[in-house]
C-alpha cells in the first residue's frame, strides 16, 4: 500500500512538472480593435482567434495585456512567450516563429476633412509641420526609416491622437488601420466625414501571432493547424467581419 501511495505521489509530481513545462504566457498590447480592454475584459479581433485556437488546443495560457514597448521585450527576452498581434517584417523575420496570417493591413495618415490644407501627396506629407503618432513602436520607427524628419511622437495611447487632432493640437495623425479608425470614431462618437484618410499606404503588412524562438515546434505547429481549421471552416472570417 505504501509503494502504492509512493507511486501515485510521484506521477502526480511528474504530470504536475510537465503541465508546468508546456504552460505558455501570452501578451498583447492595447491596439483596437485587434486586442483591446472594454469594461475590464481583454476582448478584440485577434483575441477572440487567439480563444477559438485554444479552444481547438486544448491550450488555456494565461493572457495579459502589458504596455507595447514591454510586450515586445517580453517576447525577446522571456522563455515560452506568445504575443499578438504582430506585424510580420524582415526584420522581425528570424526573431520569433510564426502563426498566420490572421488579416492583412495598413496604415494611413488622417486629418480633419476641414482642413484648409489638404495633403495629397508624399512630399506634401513630408513638408507638412507636425505628424504626430504613438512615442513608441513599429508606426513612428517606419516613418524615420522612410525619412519623416517631422514627426511628434507624444502620444502614449492611440485614442490621444484622435483627441489631438480634433482639438486642433495637431493636423495629421498616423496610427491605426482604417479598421482601428473606424473603432475610435465609433468609441469618441466622430461623426462620420470629420476624418479624411489621406490617400498614401505608409505600410502595409500581415498580422501574426508569434512565439518566442525557445518556442516548442508541437506548439507551433498546432497552433498554425488549428488556425487553418479556423480559415478553412470559415470561423475565421465570421470572427474579421464581426470587427468592420
Amino acid at each position: 500500500m505504501k509503494n502504492c501511495v509512493l507511486l501515485v505521489t510521484l506521477l502526480c509530481i511528474l504530470l504536475g512538472a510537465r503541465a508546468k513545462a508546456d504552460e505558455y504566457r501570452i501578451v498583447t498590447e492595447e491596439w483596437a480593435p485587434y486586442n483591446y480592454l472594454q469594461d475590464g475584459q481583454l476582448t478584440g479581433l485577434t483575441t477572440e482567434v487567439v480563444n477559438a485556437i485554444m479552444a481547438l488546443t486544448g491550450d488555456n495560457f494565461p493572457i495579459e495585456a502589458v504596455p507595447s514597448m514591454r510586450a515586445t521585450y517580453d517576447l525577446r527576452q522571456q522563455p515560452k512567450t506568445i504575443m499578438y498581434s504582430l506585424f510580420r517584417t524582415p526584420e522581425r523575420e528570424s526573431s520569433y516563429r510564426w502563426v498566420g496570417p490572421i488579416a492583412e493591413e495598413a496604415i494611413y495618415p488622417y486629418q480633419l476633412a476641414s482642413s484648409e490644407a489638404p495633403i495629397h501627396s508624399l512630399a506634401q506629407l513630408m513638408q507638412a509641420p507636425r505628424i504626430t503618432t504613438r512615442h513608441a513602436g513599429l508606426v513612428p520607427d517606419t516613418l524615420e526609416s522612410l525619412g519623416f524628419r517631422n514627426l511628434d511622437r507624444s502620444a502614449n495611447q492611440n485614442v490621444q491622437l484622435y483627441r489631438m487632432l480634433l482639438a486642433g493640437r495637431t493636423q495629421i495623425i498616423v496610427g491605426d488601420t482604417p479598421a482601428g479608425v473606424a473603432y475610435y470614431s465609433r468609441l469618441l462618437q466622430i461623426p462620420a466625414g470629420t476624418l479624411r484618410q489621406i490617400p498614401l499606404e505608409l505600410f502595409r503588412s500581415s498580422l501574426y501571432i508569434a512565439f518566442s524562438r525557445d518556442s516548442s515546434e508541437a506548439v507551433v505547429t498546432r497552433w498554425a493547424e488549428a488556425l487553418d481549421q479556423l480559415r478553412s471552416s470559415g470561423k475565421l472570417e465570421q470572427i474579421r467581419l464581426a470587427y468592420e
